[in-house]
């Protein structure tokens, strides 16, 4: 993923009519069922973590 833009703002989420609506940068725009919501902010919380014990990344690029 060199090259690719890393942001540092979060994404929006809402409940709507039982799904989980995501809203975040750069056009990013998804639909969840509750489950694979809550699978999703597991591994991103996992990731997080992973990627803080790595140092984290404070630019627009991802380290190369």
């Amino acid at each position: 993923m060199p090259g690719e833009r890393v942001y540092d703002t979060p994404t929006h989420a809402v409940a709507e009519s039982g799904v989980v609506l995501l809203d975040g940068p750069d056009g990013l725009a998804i639909s969840l069922t509750p489950a694979a919501a809550r699978a999703s902010a597991a591994a991103m919380i996992a990731a997080a973590d992973a990627a803080e014990a790595q140092g984290g990344s404070t630019g627009d690029q991802l380290p190369s």
